[in-house]
């Protein structure tokens, strides 16, 4: 067989690079080693050290906003800087958060504890128990894996809890069920791990207790994706919310009770469902007929969880969709459930209460006063724990030429007030924000948001950025990194909404789903041939970047739209849909792409894996394509065959692989600029753009 024929259906595993497969295999890292080598001896110019350095100094500045969350008494916050690279975990009061220059209270140097420990600690996440702040379990992640590391953490004392809860690196969840027991959700452990690499078990780990010892008192079949579990104190009693998530978009509920006795709900699989006391609320992903009723994808219904566990199924409707109008989430606080909105993209919250009367008498809604309409908004509770939640929000306010503003609105009915306000990081004079739609390869309408000089010379250095995947919306951020490297020197950027995010309701990513995923694609290449249409630039001046399910989007542009881009920059990508599904995480997103190994879905997959389709002698743009080792989501695998096989089909194709970074650009915050800085260096030489 010639190497584009393989692996096929009858032979899956003939693949002439899946020794590069073996992350830490000798002669894998010997090839990452002279890539990396290579790459960098290009491209790690004084300019890039110079842009790098540059970056670096805006991720670090002091006056960017310390994002927070409130628990108890106190907001806390992991904060990152030049002198802190791992990051402090630290925390202050909300009096003093609102002065210019807070006191905080240093709980944890991760700096420190990586050194005295000698390992390459990160802070991925905190979880404490409502009402009591004293303790809390740190899950600490090597070089930004997933995987965890979970110990307990007495935050009077700041130091860890001698003979506490911890656990053993995996990829696990928990939650406090009270000072001495854990609800746990963990892939520790022999046979409790998923084929996704998931738990398939929750157990209750009481303190002291050897964690193979907790009682099982959930398992579900390996095949599933995982089952994860929280306690709900928003109830009269504490109770447990228990998930059996089977793939990607489809879930059983089970509820557990203070005594322990569980309860499946009687609900659809596919819907989203949020409880707080005696209400609980869902949104639907496919129409539900029910009570005589039927209610349409995207509806989201409440209902009293007291009368539906006793057979009522009297729904009240809180929202339905309409085709460029959809819901973002939906979330509760302080008894109020609050629904984020894009409507034709434009941002609206909206709180829906129930009478002080119940039920009968309805429910009341109102729009959350003072926020832009235009741009970005996001809105969240301020409060960690729902059951702690006095109504109070948070709004983060920006565009791509505004810097954020984190704002406080009380009891989520008063005035936004700004607690702080970002820095501006580049110079946005003379540049404008606009709104346009390209018209795909079947007719659909694909936005994008253009930023970039107010008047077009044909020949603008273009960035273009999209994801189309898994129901994600894209929203047009404040990018310091675009920003300073791209826009202020005269650049444009782009950022497309294709099919398969979230941005019109479940129509939307049902469209660049499974077989749908390269209209997906075409939606990208559409808008690239837009940008030449409307005068903006030509196509040899584009350059393009996607990472994760976006390294699909930019293998395809690579494959099938090599005509309409000059430079690609492909991140942590995905890329070979024959073997993803037997790749770290990789079973958990068959539910978005298709089942390899069913030769029905086969004949869709193979269309937009672009690690079988790419051939020889093709006029593929220039390609850098960029992983890391500790990322144990997307296996660098992908990455690093697709670089090799181009490689060899002599292609210009170069490769990236920093040690650490886990799912991301890096640890640090030098690392992360590092690693961007290489990929619009690669970008920025290969569509002839000299920006000194």
């Amino acid at each position: 067989m010639s190497l584009d024929d393989r692996p096929t259906l009858e032979a899956p595993d003939d693949d002439p690079y899946l020794w590069l497969e073996e992350v830490e295999g000798a002669r894998a890292l010997a090839f990452v080693e002279q890539q990396n080598r290579v790459t960098l001896e290009k491209f790690s110019d004084t300019a890039f050290e110079r842009d790098r350095d540059a970056l670096a100094a805006i991720y670090d500045r002091p006056d960017n906003i310390p994002y927070v969350g409130r628990r108890g008494k106190h907001l806390y916050n992991l904060w990152k800087d030049a002198k802190n690279p791992r990051g402090i975990w630290r925390r202050t009061t909300l009096d003093e958060f609102r002065k210019a220059s807070p006191f905080w209270e240093t709980l944890l140097d991760i700096d420190q504890l990586a050194a005295s420990e000698g390992e390459d600690w990160l802070l991925s996440w905190v979880t404490s128990q409502p009402g009591d702040q004293s303790r809390a379990i740190l899950c600490l992640s090597r070089g930004g894996s997933d995987a965890v590391t979970l110990r307990e953490f007495d935050v009077e004392t700041k130091s860890f809890v001698a003979d506490g809860f911890v656990l053993a690196e995996a990829k696990s969840g928990l939650d406090w069920l009270d000072h001495d027991t854990m609800l746990l959700s963990s892939a520790l452990g022999d046979g409790m791990a998923t084929s996704s690499g998931y738990a398939r078990t929750v157990r209750l780990w009481r303190r002291g207790q050897p964690v193979d010892q907790a009682e099982v008192i959930f398992e579900i079949s390996a095949d599933n994706m995982r089952v994860y579990a929280g306690v709900d104190h928003t109830g009269d009693a504490p109770r447990s919310w228990i998930v059996d998530q089977s793939d990607f978009f489809n879930f059983v509920i089970w509820l557990r009770d203070a005594d322990g006795t569980m309860t499946k709900l009687d609900l659809p699989t596919d819907v989203w469902m949020q409880a707080h006391g005696d209400w609980f609320a869902l949104k639907l992903r496919k129409p539900w007929t029910v009570a005589g009723r039927t209610h349409a994808t995207d509806t989201v219904l409440v209902i009293s969880l007291s009368a539906f566990l006793a057979g009522s199924r009297d729904f009240t409707v809180l929202f339905e969709p309409g085709p460029r109008r959809a819901l973002q989430g939906l979330f509760w606080t302080a008894g109020k459930l609050v629904l984020p909105i894009l409507d034709e993209l434009r941002p609206v919250f909206e709180i829906c209460s129930p009478s002080a009367q119940g039920a009968a008498k309805g429910w009341t809604r109102e729009t959350l006063r003072g926020l832009p309409t235009i741009g970005v908004v996001d809105v969240w509770r301020f409060d960690h724990h729902e059951s702690e939640s006095n109504g109070d929000l948070l709004a983060n306010v920006q565009d791509p030429l505004t810097p954020p503003s984190l704002m406080l609105i009380e009891r989520g009915v008063e005035s936004p007030t700004v607690l702080k306000q970002a820095p501006k990081t580049f110079n946005a004079d003379g540049l404008v924000v606009t709104q346009h739609e390209a018209i795909s390869i079947d007719g659909e309408r694909i936005p994008y948001v253009q930023t970039g000089p107010a008047k077009e010379t044909g020949d603008a250095p273009v960035y273009m950025s999209a994801y189309g995947g898994f129901g994600h919306s894209v929203k047009p951020y404040y990018n310091s990194a675009l920003g300073k490297l791209w826009l202020e020197r005269g650049g444009t950027t782009v950022q497309a909404n294709l099919r398969g995010g979230g941005e019109f309701g479940t129509r939307w990513h049902d469209a660049g789903r499974y077989a749908g995923k390269k209209l997906s694609h075409d939606d990208f290449a559409a808008v690239a041939a837009d940008l030449v249409r409307r005068g903006v630039t030509r196509a040899k001046r584009i350059a393009a970047e996607g990472g994760s399910n976006g390294g699909i989007l930019i293998t395809n542009m690579l494959t099938r739209y090599p005509e309409r881009f000059g430079a690609l920059f492909c991140t942590i990508p995905l890329v070979d849909m024959r073997r993803y599904t037997k790749l770290l995480a990789g079973a958990s997103w068959i539910a978005e792409y298709g089942d390899p190994d069913k030769p029905e879905e086969w004949d869709w997959l193979q269309t937009y894996s672009a690690y079988h389709n790419a051939k020889p002698g093709q006029p593929y743009p220039p390609i850098l394509i960029a992983t890391t080792r500790r990322d144990d989501r997307v296996h660098p695998g992908h990455a690093r065959k697709m670089a090799a096989k181009l490689q060899a089909m002599g292609y210009e194709a170069w490769f990236y692989e920093p040690a650490a970074g886990g799912h991301g650009y890096g640890k640090d915050n030098k690392e992360r600029a590092g690693f961007q800085v290489l990929g619009f260096r690669f970008l920025k030489s290969r569509i002839g753009w000299v920006d000194e």
